[in-house]
């Protein structure tokens, strides 16, 4: 059977895809995505378990009330869950005493973890990863439509990119010119409401 009509089929239906999933997430945006764990919310995750099960042993060792101590055991339990599933970091935070675990390095990786973990990617991170997985998947498929199709994605991100800096240069002018905001505004004025409903999500 001449494979070149189903080559062909899936290149199309490749095509489709990033297209649809890229302008997707560009209008409705990441809010419900994340990235893999990195190795500090790996090592924070591995540090909660050990800060955990330090506590449980301490609450022990000191004959703490039963609610305290089942407390601290239920706290190491489920830090376990953490650890597993963010996966173990390649280096492991000094973590074999009370002092170690309290130390401001710690403390720090706590807060960096936080803030790392509150951001989401953005909606032209997405998209310009989406393009990259497309061109590279139509490097893969090789051929007339796969080499058609790595060029429209090329062609796409590059557009992109030209939308991205041109929507930074006007909010750059705009905060740098105040008093033409009004006038830049009326200048914008004939933009279709969708058109003005996509700007504002990728500003946002």
């Amino acid at each position: 059977m001449n494979q070149t009509p189903r080559r062909a089929c899936l290149a199309r239906r490749l095509d489709l895809v990033t297209i649809i999933a890229s302008l997707g997430l560009m209008i409705s945006g990441c809010s419900s995505l994340r990235l893999a764990p990195s190795e500090r919310a790996k090592q924070n995750a591995w540090l909660h378990q050990r800060t955990a099960e330090v506590a449980a042993e301490t609450a022990t060792a000191e004959q703490a009330s039963d609610q305290l101590q089942s407390l601290t055991k239920l706290s190491g339990l489920q830090s376990r869950a953490f650890t597993a599933y963010c996966g173990l970091p390649k280096e492991y935070p000094p973590a074999e005493t009370t002092e170690q675990i309290l130390a401001q390095a710690n403390w720090q990786l706590a807060q960096s973890a936080l803030a790392e973990a509150t951001e989401r990617p953005g909606p032209w991170d997405m998209a310009d990863t989406l393009l990259e997985i497309g061109i590279g998947v139509s490097a893969l498929l090789g051929g007339v439509y796969g080499t058609r199709i790595a060029k429209f994605l090329k062609e796409a991100r590059a557009k992109s990119q030209a939308l991205r800096e041109i929507i930074a240069g006007n909010e750059l002018f705009k905060q740098q010119n105040a008093d033409q905001a009004q006038p830049f505004k009326d200048a914008q004025a004939n933009q279709s409401p969708e058109t003005r409903q996509l700007v504002a999500q990728l500003k946002a």
